[in-house]
């Protein structure tokens, strides 16, 4: 009998530390070194829970206001940098401009959403799948999950000024 326990209790703790960094589904971030951007919703009680689960919810917290396309004059020098970012952090892996890949095709996406939305999908793609309408809805469609690189929020809006750059034809 104690031997049973043993060994589900191994079994366990494999499979938990299996879990930890790497993972790319829903509610396994990581990420300690950039922690969830503070306008980052915040989890909601689940009754006598002590622990809290993210909730999904109803709208979008970041995709009100002007699209990312019509925030001010582009950064040619930042967005020279996203390109390079783009092609080397792996977005090329699951995203194309002009093409479906396995993910959505950026083509349009500053006309669809907004630099705020972006730059927390880009941050934090895993918290904005537990808890963001519109990225939930992209897991369900594509069934897979954004990968966190874990950039800094500098790399993230150089990549935005790359895509705001390619909508506007430049």
């Amino acid at each position: 009998m104690r031997r049973d326990r043993v060994g589900l209790l191994a079994a366990s703790l494999l499979l938990a530390l299996g879990g930890c960094g790497g993972s790319s589904t829903p509610g396994s971030s990581t990420n300690n070194a950039n922690p969830a951007p503070s306008s980052a919703p915040a989890a909601a009680p689940t009754g006598s829970s002590a622990a809290t689960a993210p909730t999904l919810l109803a709208k979008s917290l970041y995709d009100d206001g002007p699209r990312a396309a019509d925030s001010g004059p582009i950064d040619m020098a930042a967005a020279a940098n996203g390109e390079k970012l783009f092609a080397t952090r792996g977005c090329t892996v699951c995203h194309a401009i002009g093409q479906k890949k396995t993910c959505p095709d950026l083509a349009g996406v500053t006309h669809r959403r907004t630099r705020t939305w972006m730059e927390h999908q880009i941050l934090q793609p895993d918290v904005m799948t537990q808890t963001d309408p519109i990225a939930h809805e992209m897991f369900v469609t594509y069934k897979l999950q954004m990968t966190n690189f874990h950039l800094p929020e500098t790399d993230a809006r150089a990549i935005i000024e790359f895509l705001r750059a390619k909508d506007a034809g430049k």
